[in-house]
Parts: structure tokens; C-alpha cells; sequence
């Protein structure tokens, strides 16, 4: 997958990144795929990995506590929200190293597609060939971004509410526990949990409805 893209990405500004499988193919089977891309979000933020994330989790508790297997605190990017879909995914980002969400994205999602493979058999990309992504202008924006994003699990009728996805960083972004705690909104978001999750449901019905007339366009599409 390739790191070259028309208009560079800037650091210091927030980006919606989202992709999605070829031809609408279901990525994420099972629980255990979708800890593995979080899981792959985690390690490949960092500038040099020493290894391939296949092979650190291969490696025994103490091993991972040499010095030469310590996960470095040098992270490319900033995690501000994320959403996986069983086949498609959104992430808000803010690029704190120049190339930073380029490379986070290229290591994270080759990673999972050689993982995908050797669990299916299969050969070739999974991914559509560059992941897209929009600047965040405004801290409104953002807010509502984000919003968006968590509530795509409802909108898809996965789930009723955003807080049943456990493959999200809503409820990390609620103050519940999260295995990861992979996100960071400090110094970027200005609001609480308890406003957060009253801003988040007060949409839920709307964002639902709207998902379902944009699915019934596309499906009578004749054009």
C-alpha cells in the first residue's frame, strides 16, 4: 500500500481517516479479528517498531519486558476516536509526526490483511488502494465527527445503542473502562463525559433514520 498521496497530510491538524474492504467484503469476523486491529493500532503507533506485531505477540510476558521489546513512547499520531465496522472503518487523528498517519495507517492495515489471509487462506489486498481522509476545520466539526463515528454501530442497526459496540472507543470516551485506552480527547474536546454521552444519544434516532434513507436511494439507484 503506498504512503504517497496527492495533498500531504499536515501535523498538528485532525483528520478523518476512514476505508474501507474491497467490494464491501466482511473484514472483521469474529471478536478476536476485531481485537487484533486494535490491538494492531496500538503497537504500530510508534515510529519503529522493532518487529512485526505477528511476531511481539508471539513473545512470552517477560520477554516483552526487554529492553529491546518495550513499545516505544513515540507515537505518530494522536487517537481522538475510532469505530470499526465489519467492513469499513473510521478514526479521528490528529498527525503529531510529519508522515505520521500515512505510515500508522500502511503498517496497521497491511498488518491485519497478512493476519486476514493466513486465517482464510486467501491472497491479495483487502483494502480499497488509499484510504481517504477530510481536515477537521473547527472544533464543532470535530465534536460532531466524533459523534458520527460512534454512532455508526446504531445507525447500521448493529446495536441499539453506541455503548453495545465493544469494537469503539465510545465507552472509553463515556469514563467506562477500556482494555486499550488507546484514545486521548485532553486539550482537544472541550466536554465531559456525562454532556458527551447526552450530546451522543440525542442523535441516535436521527442518525438511524438518516442512514436508512441514504441505503434506500442507493438501492433503488437506477441511474
Amino acid at each position: 500500500m503506498s504512503n504517497v498521496r496527492k495533498v500531504m497530510l499536515v501535523t498538528n491538524e485532525i483528520y478523518h481517516v476512514f476505508t474501507r474492504s474491497i467490494e464491501g467484503f466482511e473484514v472483521f469476523r469474529s471478536r478476536n479479528s476485531f481485537r487484533r486491529f486494535i490491538r494492531g493500532m496500538e503497537y504500530y503507533n510508534q515510529s519503529q517498531p522493532k518487529q512485526r506485531l505477528s511476531d511481539y505477540l508471539q513473545l512470552s510476558p517477560r520477554a516483552k519486558e526487554e529492553p529491546d521489546n518495550i513499545l516505544t513512547k513515540d507515537p505518530l499520531v494522536r487517537i481522538i476516536a475510532y469505530c470499526l465496522m465489519p467492513t469499513h472503518i473510521h478514526i479521528a487523528l490528529k498527525q503529531i509526526k510529519d508522515g505520521g498517519i500515512s505510515t500508522f495507517m500502511s503498517k496497521t492495515l497491511n498488518s491485519f490483511t497478512r493476519f486476514f489471509n493466513i486465517a482464510h487462506k486467501r491472497r491479495g489486498p483487502l483494502w480499497e488502494s488509499k484510504f481517504k481522509n477530510v481536515l477537521v476545520d473547527t472544533d464543532e466539526q470535530l465534536l460532531h465527527l466524533v459523534r458520527y463515528i460512534h454512532l455508526n454501530p446504531s445507525s447500521a442497526g448493529l446495536v441499539t445503542k453506541p455503548e453495545e459496540w465493544q469494537f469503539s472507543s465510545y465507552c472509553e470516551s463515556i469514563g467506562q473502562k477500556s482494555e486499550t485506552g488507546l484514545c486521548s480527547w485532553e486539550g482537544i474536546i472541550n466536554i465531559n463525559t456525562s454532556d458527551y454521552r447526552k450530546f451522543v444519544h440525542s442523535r441516535i434516532a436521527y442518525q438511524r433514520g438518516l442512514s436508512k434513507i441514504k441505503r434506500l436511494l442507493i438501492d433503488n439507484y437506477t441511474g
